[in-house]
């Protein structure tokens, strides 16, 4: 083994735009930090690719959070981001069997739509949004140990409105709201829905370009396909990673923005972890993943939904059975369809389990020319005739490209019982790792990550300060 010339404070394995969040921080601070990437480019999730001159967002299609004094804009001005941000209006639009119900960028616009489509619960609706933007802290405390249809329950009697509210949820956290953590589902509809629909321009990739350029000009390093193949430890404290050639590197701080099992099983290895923590870890239920439908379209041909807008169909109200549907690859269940801002291209999001390598080589296509006919039937007559570019991405492609466990595409399920575990960001048995992103089992999405992000980066340098001290 060949040993790196450089003694990095901190070495982030994964960039994401957690990994990618937490360096600007802690290189911002004048840390010698290090991320190392195994593909050839940054962003995992929040990245964008071409075909045929036809731009995709590969998985990542917004973010949330952007309002003034929101998350996301705190920490782009923070870490002066040099980023465009554009926000189209509606941001989501839910077609239902009997309306279709827009979430806008004012909230009083789209509390107006959802009472004119359920005049009877005009004043719980005024209620809910309120307590959803600002909710009380003893509120939002209780929230951790109910379900989202609890927090629901509390407020309506219609069952088609709680179904509605809670569609998105599913399509954004991949739980119906029996399962879904209150506490998670009311911070989702707060940042991607209430504050959703914002995008940068020139697709999701310049997101984390623009974090990763700021990170170097912070003074840190970043190396993309660079694989880690192992954490070194030294008596159950961190002292550096080894790359796939043998190179080692040390340091007294890992961050991983890598999946949990990943990390824990593969990279620290199952003789340094105790035994209870790899019991809990193997009961970890990881979310569902997606099929994402690339399309190259030509945007003369026919009318298409507008531009940069969520557009979810909803084909009847039983989400319990939506989402037991998608657990079994069954083609009808929750979708998503957004047209590009330039129109020529579009992508559809349905979700899906991972069963296994070999069904996703099999059922590939099938399900590819499945969901674009279900397109054609649903919302865009005629779709296929002006589709001059087809592809997807199933599971097995998002666990190829990121190791997510089964292509999960939010990390751990977002149940009650799976929140806020200090074992999956700060473990306490294996001192100096520490986890960003979607696996800490305290957000998920960009604005869920940035968040885990900035919280690890705080304790860093709350750290080195009492260190100094």
């Amino acid at each position: 083994m060949s040993r790196g010339h450089t003694d990095y404070d901190a070495v982030i394995v994964g960039a994401g735009i957690g990994g990618l969040t937490c360096g600007c921080y802690l290189a911002q601070a004048g840390m010698n930090v290090l991320i190392l990437e195994r593909h050839s480019r940054p962003g995992g999730y929040c990245a964008s690719f071409k075909r045929k001159n036809f731009l995709f967002d590969a998985a990542a299609h917004s973010f949330g959070g952007y309002r003034d004094g929101g998350l996301a804009r705190q920490v782009i001005n923070e870490l002066n981001i040099d980023i465009l941000i554009a926000r189209h209006d509606p941001t989501d639009v839910i077609l239902t069997p009997h309306s279709r119900i827009s979430f806008h960028a004012e909230r009083t616009s789209t509390v107006s739509e959802f009472q004119a489509a359920f005049p009877g619960e005009a004043r719980n609706i005024t209620n809910f949004f309120s307590f959803i933007e600002n909710p009380p802290a003893a509120a939002l405390a209780l929230a951790r140990r109910r379900t989202f249809q609890d927090l629901l329950d509390g407020y309506f009697r219609d069952g088609r409105l709680k179904a509605v509210l809670s569609y998105p949820l599913l399509g954004n956290c991949g739980l119906p709201p029996t399962s879904l953590s209150a506490f998670i589902g009311a911070k989702i509809f707060r940042e991607f829905l209430i504050d959703g629909g914002y995008y940068p321009v020139g697709g999701m990739q310049l997101l984390s370009d623009a974090f990763a350029t700021r990170f170097s000009e912070y003074g840190g390093e970043l190396k993309c396909s660079c694989e880690v193949k192992r954490i070194l430890l030294d008596h159950g404290t961190c002292a550096g990673v080894e790359l796939s050639d043998g190179t080692m590197i040390p340091s007294n701080i890992v961050v991983s923005n890598a999946d949990a099992r990943q990390t824990f099983s593969v990279l620290v290895g199952q003789k340094h972890l105790p035994g209870a923590f790899l019991r809990k870890l193997s009961n970890m239920a990881p979310s569902l993943s997606m099929i994402v439908v690339y399309m190259g379209i030509d945007p003369t041909a026919g009318q298409l939904p507008d531009r940069g807008v969520n557009l979810w169909y909803l084909p009847h109200y039983d989400l319990d059975s939506l989402y037991r549907k998608a657990r079994a690859n069954h083609a009808d269940t929750v979708f998503m369809l957004r047209v590009g801002p330039n129109k020529n291209s579009m992508v559809a999001f349905a979700q899906a389990s991972f069963l296994s390598l070999d069904y996703w080589r099999k059922s590939k296509k099938k399900l590819l020319d499945h969901y674009i006919s279900r397109i054609e039937s649903c919302i865009i007559p005629g779709l296929s005739k002006q589709l001059l570019y087809r592809e997807a991405a199933t599971p097995a492609t998002l666990y190829r490209y990121t190791l997510n466990s089964q292509g999960a595409s939010y990390g751990w399920d977002a149940t009650v019982e799976q929140l806020a575990d200090r074992d999956f960001y700060r473990p306490p048995f294996v001192r100096g790792l520490y986890l960003v992103g979607h696996w800490t089992t305290q957000g998920l999405g960009i604005t869920g990550a940035i968040y885990t992000a900035r919280e690890r980066a705080r304790w860093l340098l709350q750290g080195a300060k009492r260190k100094r001290l």
